[in-house]
């Protein structure tokens, strides 16, 4: 099992709208998301920033995101949810959520 935890922006005027579309997901989203092998997901939000946690419990991590970016559906959700979002000019290259490096864990 490998976690996760990655940041991004949130655009202040759609922090409303992007809590509303987070308490109503929709069920092919919550499928596609469970179904790539990723289990006990998280976003959280401070001042305009989201945080996001997640377990990734697959053995094939690129295959799984491939998927998932190739699925109808999600492609439709993404749509939505990236013109709310503002990308940190700090990720790497060919991220959206900017990955960050764990340095504690405890069970």
């Amino acid at each position: 099992m490998r976690r996760f935890g990655q940041l991004i922006g949130l655009k202040s005027e759609k922090e409303e709208l992007y809590k509303k579309y987070h308490s109503r997901i929709w069920p092919e989203i919550a499928s596609m998301i469970s179904e790539c092998n990723i289990h006990n997901y998280s976003i959280y939000l401070f001042n305009n920033l989201l945080f996001a946690y997640f377990e990734y419990t697959g053995s094939n991590f690129e295959g799984d995101m491939a998927r998932m970016a190739a699925d109808e559906k999600t492609q439709e959700w993404w749509d939505i949810m990236k013109p709310m979002q503002t990308p940190l000019e700090e990720r790497m290259p060919g991220e959206w959520w900017a990955d960050m490096e764990e340095v504690f864990h405890q069970d």
